[in-house]
């Protein structure tokens, strides 16, 4: 299920909880007490010249005790898990209209547009790039455009080596610089301003352009 907040005036990070029954703990609370309205039922009526043994009944309240304290500990990680995602969804919503940049090298590819930042961290005599798809099979490769120092912005038509157009879809691109001294770190990113924010079961994403960035992945936001 995915729950998304759009770039409107009136948007709001409404969060529609799934609130559990917690049938579990309570068959667990059902099948205790009836077992202790059995022990005591028992231990009233027992001959106390030949006492029950109550070994057999001494593990199995263990056994329940132990079983109810860990759906409790169960239903507690629960709560913390939804607080969680509420905290950041609560984030993501107020990156909407703001520019981001995500250490993502997936972009999406949307009528005939997929658009990523790369950053050398030197100046680079050559640097290769190289998209490839969604099963590894790489589609295009070329020379990236700017081969300074920093960041640079890239745009890729969707069209493989060949020239032919290719489908839409999620694309990955990689990028290997060098120059006289040797390898030149190189990465790459998406960079753009936010348009919407979603609760993918459980996983913050933010819209940027075609493509849906992992909340976690934001390294920086302006």
């Amino acid at each position: 299920m995915v729950n998304t907040v759009n770039n409107t005036p009136s948007a709001t990070a409404n969060t529609a909880a799934n609130t559990k029954t917690g049938s579990g703990s309570s068959s667990v609370t059902t099948n205790y007490t009836t077992f202790l309205n059995l022990l005591t039922a028992q231990i009233k009526n027992q001959d106390p010249l030949s006492p029950m043994d109550t070994t057999a009944w001494t593990n199995q309240l263990v056994q329940y005790s132990s079983v109810e304290q860990q759906l409790k500990g169960n239903q507690y990680l629960e709560a913390l898990t939804k607080q969680g995602t509420q905290s950041n969804m609560n984030a993501a919503v107020s990156y909407i209209g703001k520019t981001v940049t995500a250490d993502q090298d997936v972009a999406a590819l949307k009528d005939g547009k997929a658009e990523w930042q790369y950053a050398l961290g030197a100046t680079a005599n050559k640097a290769t790039m190289t998209i490839e798809d969604s099963d590894g099979a790489v589609v295009w490769s070329g020379n990236a455009p700017d081969l300074t120092s920093g960041s640079h912005a890239f745009t890729w038509n969707g069209k493989d080596s060949s020239g032919k157009a290719v489908p839409d879809g999620q694309y990955k691109l990689s990028i290997k610089a060098s120059n006289a001294g040797g390898d030149v770190q190189a990465a790459a990113g998406i960079t753009g301003i936010v348009t919407s924010a979603a609760n993918a079961d459980g996983t913050i994403l933010l819209k940027v352009g075609n493509t849906s960035v992992d909340l976690t992945a934001v390294t920086s936001v302006s």
